[in-house]
């Protein structure tokens, strides 16, 4: 089964899809955010359905000491506009440091400073679907509990 995952922030969105097995994850285009949320949620709405995606996983991105805040109530209200769309399970994924992980790798692959900027959402999209998919399959025994 795909599964979607999105790195929301306020410029852009992250993207990334699992493959039909559900074991990695690939990334999407970045979707710019250019002020139509409307158009993004139905430009993510096609993808889902073209994809046959069965759930879609958004980054959830508590603070450090676990603490919710305006960046998660983004995420959240984001996850549920998508969520209505589509009518799939929406999860919410901790997502902290997946952005600095996204960076430290881009720049440890010695990547220009324009490349990183550009691909440091969809890096992050797919740093959470891949930790959702391993959590999946380290639990497989167990029910998985969606959101929605």
């Amino acid at each position: 089964m795909r599964i979607l995952a999105l790195d929301v922030g306020t410029k852009n969105v992250g993207v990334a899809i699992s493959d039909p097995l559900g074991i990695t994850a690939q990334s999407l285009p970045t979707i710019r955010r250019k002020g139509n949320t409307e158009q993004e949620i139905d430009n993510l709405a096609d993808i889902a359905k073209d994809m046959a995606v069965k759930a879609i996983v958004v980054g959830y991105p508590r603070n450090m000491n676990g603490t919710e805040g305006p960046s998660c109530e983004m995420a959240k209200d984001y996850g549920e506009l998508l969520g209505n769309k589509v009518n799939l399970p929406i999860v919410y994924w901790d997502e902290r440091l997946t952005s600095k992980m996204a960076e430290s790798a881009m720049l440890e692959a010695d990547m220009s400073r324009k490349k990183r900027r550009k691909n440091v959402d969809s890096l992050a999209a797919i740093l959470i679907l891949q930790s959702y998919l391993d959590y999946l399959k380290n639990h497989q025994s167990q029910e998985v509990h969606y959101d929605r």
